[in-house]
């Protein structure tokens, strides 16, 4: 196995990308050879692209908290707030269809700074904070919209052209849209100053401060990174899925923490893997698709991604102790 990983192709890659591509695709196999095929055909996989969009927004958001050592459970309310909010304003008060969508990123933006500046400036715990962001979105939204349902245009009607950044003339845009987003953030992440100080945060924020840098700033901005996302997030969830119901989004916040940790992103802080996170994005969507394509419930897959996180943990805690 030490020979594998001192192979001068596996180490420029990476062994964990490596695992997690091999991974993928065996799930694939294995799910379409468990359906008899019908997992290999066009609408299972049109099913677990429309998954990839808005979870990979989410997940490649929190990549950004989690590398500073913090958390944030509160993405998944938060992304349904944003897209009930819009979704109201634009169903019931007749907000253009771009105001509505910009307002989607600005809810999310307003949650990032919320958060971020509670945890940056305030000293209060990520997960306190995240839980109570939780709440707050889940409560602003069923206040808003009388806790009704929206439903947003379809893809017949007037203003459904705003489908068509999942798919155009059968044509992935969102898959396009997501990996270039994907691409900016890792450069953002390796390559930018702001990246550069995320991951010291994450690995020694006393040093980083002593160093004179103002993490507080650097902290916050992690968190109003995620909020943008989050609301992009929204936009692609409602492109999909077109009906929004208030009180649920509670369990994608463990599904794209799974994404960040099995492609991995230390839940301590200090390291992350964007690509990583791409990837493990693609490996929790096809879980699901998968489980859902055998007949099985969901509450399968909320069993098998809790145990996907602890195995991550553990393996980054357990690499952790090897290296020290």
């Amino acid at each position: 196995m030490e020979k594998i990983k001192q192979n001068a192709f596996v180490k420029k890659v990476g062994f964990n990308r490596i695992v997690l591509v091999a991974l993928m695709l065996l799930l694939y196999l294995l799910f379409g050879v468990l359906t008899g095929g019908e997992f290999f055909g066009v609408s299972r996989l049109l099913n677990t692209l429309n998954y990839v969009y808005f979870l990979g927004f989410l997940a490649l958001g929190v990549t950004f908290v989690i590398a500073t050592g913090g958390i944030d459970f509160s993405i998944g309310p938060v992304m349904f707030c944003c897209a009930l909010v819009s979704g109201y304003c634009l169903t019931t008060h007749g907000v253009p269809m771009v105001a509505a969508l910009i307002l989607s990123v600005v809810i999310g933006l307003a949650f990032g700074i919320w958060n971020g500046y509670l945890v940056a400036f305030w000293n209060v715990p990520p997960f306190i904070v995240s839980m109570a962001s939780m709440n707050i979105a889940k409560g602003i939204a069923a206040v808003f919209t009388k806790t009704q349902s929206v439903s947003w245009p379809q893809s017949s009607a007037a203003d459904g052209w705003y489908r068509n950044i999942i798919s155009c003339n059968g044509f992935p845009v969102g898959l396009v849209i997501f990996l270039a987003v994907a691409i900016i953030c890792a450069v953002v992440l390796n390559k930018t100053k702001i990246g550069r100080y995320i991951l010291c945060l994450g690995s020694n924020e006393e040093a980083v401060r002593l160093s004179g840098v103002n993490t507080k700033k650097w902290k916050m901005l992690a968190y109003v990174i995620c909020g943008v996302l989050v609301g992009i997030g929204s936009i692609f969830f409602v492109a999909a899925y077109t009906t929004v119901q208030p009180g649920y989004g509670d369990q994608y916040n463990n599904e794209a923490i799974a994404c960040c940790v099995m492609g991995g992103t230390s839940m301590v802080g200090g390291l992350a893997s964007i690509s990583g996170t791409v990837i493990g994005t693609f490996i929790i969507s096809l879980l699901q698709q998968g489980i859902l394509a055998l007949g099985f419930s969901k509450d399968y897959q909320f069993i098998i991604t809790g145990l996907i996180v602890i195995a991550a943990v553990y393996s980054d805690v357990s690499a952790r102790r090897r290296k020290n």
